[in-house]
């Protein structure tokens, strides 16, 4: 803001000089002391002048005032001005009026002069002009004025300087002295106003000026200002003119200070240099990656003609840099990776694509894989190569190491499944095969007493082997289940007192069952089985007694929620805890807790495969197991039982009752064993039912098709040729009423019932009881 009204004031003193400069020569007109006259015959061709035109002109007076030739008016102007006076003056001679024009004399000494001519014509009755006659006036201090004026102005109105050549001291304005913090005065010398400047800068006044026609007219430099010892950044502008008052050159001009853009200057130009510094190092990053990376980097026209590539090239696949420039990248991909390398060099840059798989041909024909990126810039691809031929390698070695792991597992699984049977059936064959073959003894010796002793053994042995059949059935998740709703707090109250008193008095037995628990879909039997066998495994962690509590609770999992749930999937269950108090498990044990035949029991009290048939049978049913266990304070495992979300009638354990007899019903069993049906047509004769037999589909057929009565049939599922369900539905074209009672040891496709059979059908799992046959049988008949 200072500065800007320094500005105006200077400003404002050059106007108020050219206003006086003006009024005075409007005054020396009006005395026209001052002013020169002369007068123009324009038919005679002669000039006379009065003696301050001569003076003003250089002329002689005396000449002037007898009259000269009107060629000595243009005598003294300046050679630049001349034409142009000559020309105003033909204009006055052609019939023009005034002639008003400022224009330079040159002086004997050399000195310049500047003048305005004021002139007018005189007219005869024929309108043709007989005289000119005018005034001359020096106006030199009014252009001086004007010019410093201007030159003001065009520097932005700052302080102002005019030093003529040879002289030692320069007239100033006060805003100069104040921008080198000296007294204002209109006078400085040379010396005093050049001490100011640096002496590594140019001087403000220039003393030689004769030396330099053209000399620089803007130049910066620095002050030291001499009132506060500050360092100022000035400028400086101005012109040389031809001096008015003697030969020579005089020199106007202007100083204006620059020092907060010489700030901002230098601060640019440190940070040009800290970004030049930036992208020198950015540059050297690069090089030192296009130098050293071991992956192939590649520039490629759009055309797919390499413009370039780092030295990876020659490392990986031999090539050396030169020769791969202006080769094609499509030609370097093998045969049938072709297509897949005009698609890498040729994408839409709006949408690159994601990283492309491509093999290339090395110098010495062999191929190796790669993984390329790619980006566009311009007219320019950017491809980047990693070589992934010995991660492939490495991934081909590991998929076959664990192809041969996991047949190698496999087999131990076999070995250690297979040893366990085989145990197992072993011990239970002797038994019945020992019993059996005493009995024949016996029996051959007349020998009938302690018979039932050996019967029993017999049976126990032929229980225990159907027993670790549907164990191993039900670990291997192939068991028969009959899934139906079932509701889990009666089924778990029911079990109250064999549980007691399977537990014993060392044990307490406490149980959490909520009114509100939903049903679940399971084989009610097979989850009172598992539930059994969760709580004797429980008795047996607890040697010196403690506590056992059956919690049931309704939970929603969502994905993820349970990581210890074996593939929990999101949805509703409802969860059976048992949890007891007992030694609990090492984090070991825990891993091989549902293996088959692991078991922690001494040799011949367990068979290692209670938890594992627990474990197929809740997976099977939809749910899933959650195993926690720390040593020292017990064991909770939880089944995830799927929850019923049809509404159906709930199964309900039936007391047993008699077994009922037959009514003389006709009875087709079709059975490919031959003891197996030996023994169920025996049965069918001694209940009261009429008996026919078929070993397989083929002798079945036409029975079916005939015209004989037959109320039921039973059916094995696993027969030669026509299974047992496609025989059922054979039989059902002409007899579509006929009732079906499957038997099976094992059918894959049977291994959920309500899936597996139709309206009127039933299944019965080998081995049964004669007693469990009949109820069946007796069951299915009186729904007919």
């Amino acid at each position: 803001m200072d500065k800007i009204a320094s500005a105006r004031n200077e400003l404002a003193e050059l106007q108020c000089k050219i206003g006086e400069a003006r009024q005075r020569l409007e005054l020396t007109l009006e005395a026209a002391g001052a002013a020169g006259v002369w007068v123009w015959d324009i038919p005679g061709q002669r000039l006379t002048a009065d003696a301050r035109f001569a003076a003003l002109t250089g002329q002689d007076p005396i000449e002037l005032a007898k009259g000269v030739p009107t060629s000595r008016f243009f005598a003294g102007i300046h050679t630049e001005d001349v034409r142009r006076i000559r020309l105003a003056v033909a204009g006055i001679l052609a019939g023009a009026e005034v002639f008003s024009k400022d224009y330079r004399l040159l002086r004997e000494d050399g000195g310049i002069r500047w003048v305005h001519a004021d002139g007018r014509t005189v007219l005869d009755e024929l309108d043709q002009p007989i005289r000119f006659h005018g005034t001359l006036v020096d106006v030199t201090d009014r252009k001086r004025t004007e010019e410093q004026l201007r030159v003001a102005q065009t520097a932005g109105q700052v302080g102002t300087f005019e030093h003529i050549d040879g002289y030692g001291t320069v007239s100033v304005s006060r805003q100069f002295c104040r921008l080198l913090g000296l007294h204002p005065t209109s006078v400085l010398p040379v010396r005093t106003i050049n001490l100011l400047v640096h002496p590594e800068d140019r001087p403000i006044i220039d003393p030689k000026l004769h030396n330099e026609p053209q000399p620089d007219r803007n130049i910066e430099f620095r002050i030291t200002r001499a009132d506060t010892g500050e360092t100022r950044w000035l400028a400086r502008r101005g012109e040389c003119h031809e001096d008015l008052e003697a030969s020579g050159l005089r020199y106007i001009g202007v100083i204006y200070d620059i020092t907060e853009s010489k700030r901002i200057e230098e601060r640019l130009r440190l940070s040009n240099e800290a970004l030049s510094e930036n992208v020198r190092e950015r540059t050297r990053e690069r090089n030192q990656v296009w130098q050293n990376s071991r992956d192939l980097l590649t520039v490629v026209g759009v055309d797919g003609i390499i413009r370039d590539v780092n030295p990876a090239w020659y490392t990986i696949l031999g090539f050396e840099q030169p020769s791969l420039i202006g080769m094609s990248f499509v030609g370097l991909a093998s045969e049938q990776q072709q297509g897949n390398a005009k698609q890498l060099v040729s994408f839409d840059p709006g949408s690159p694509p994601a990283s492309r798989e491509l093999e290339l041909v090395g110098a010495d024909g062999s191929p190796r894989l790669f993984s390329w990126d790619a980006a566009a810039e311009g007219e320019l691809i950017y491809l980047y190569g990693h070589d992934i031929t010995a991660e492939r390698r490495q991934a081909e070695i590991l998929r076959e190491t664990e192809a041969l792991l996991r047949q190698s597992q496999k087999m131990e699984a076999v070995g250690q499944l297979t040893g366990g049977i085989a145990h197992d059936f072993n011990n239970m064959l002797t038994g019945i095969i020992g019993s059996l073959d005493v009995m024949k003894r016996r029996i051959d010796n007349a020998r009938y007493d302690d018979l039932d002793r050996f019967m029993n053994a017999a049976i126990t042995s032929a229980q225990r082997a159907a027993s670790l059949t549907h164990r191993l059935l039900a670990f291997s998740r192939r068991q028969s289940l009959d899934r139906k709703p079932t509701d889990v707090v009666p089924l778990i109250h029911s079990m109250r007192d064999l549980l007691t008193r399977t537990l014993g008095e060392s044990i307490s037995l406490e149980t959490v069952l909520p009114p509100d628990s939903w049903q679940v879909i399971t084989d009610a039997n097979q989850l009172e089985s598992a539930v059994l066998n969760l709580a004797i495994n429980a008795r047996d962690a607890m040697p010196k007694g403690g506590q056992l509590r059956i919690e049931i609770a309704n939970v929603t999992l969502a994905e993820g929620a349970i990581p210890s749930v074996d593939g929990a999937a999101a949805g509703d269950y409802v969860r059976v805890s048992v949890i007891d108090t007992g030694e609990g498990m090492p984090e070991a044990v825990m891993e091989k807790a549902f293996d088959p035949f692991f078991t922690t029991k001494p040799i011949g009290q367990g068979t290692g495969l209670g938890l594992s048939m627990i474990y197929g049978f809740v997976r099977q049913s939809g749910g899933h197991v959650e195993l926690a266990s720390e040593v020292g304070k017990g064991t909770n495992v939880s089944v995830y039982l799927p929850r019923n979300l049809e509404t159906a009638p709930v199964i309900t354990i039936a007391d047993a009752e008699p077994t009922p007899l037959g009514q003389g019903e006709t009875v087709l069993i079709v059975e490919d064993d031959a003891a197996v049906r030996l023994l169920v047509v025996d049965v069918l004769e001694e209940l009261g039912y009429v008996a026919l037999e078929a070993a397989d589909s083929d002798a079945a057929l036409p029975i079916l098709q005939s015209d004989a009565r037959l109320d039921l049939l039973i059916s094995d599922v696993g027969l030669p040729g026509l299974n047992g369900r496609q025989l059922a539905d054979i039989a059902r074209q002409t007899r579509p009423q006929l009732r079906v009672l499957f038997i099976t040891g094992y059918a894959a496709m049977a291994a959920s019932r309500s899936d597996f059979l139709g309206v009127g059908m039933d299944m019965i799992t080998k081995p049964f009881a004669m007693d469990e046959l009949a109820t069946k049988i007796r069951s299915m008949l009186v729904g007919c």
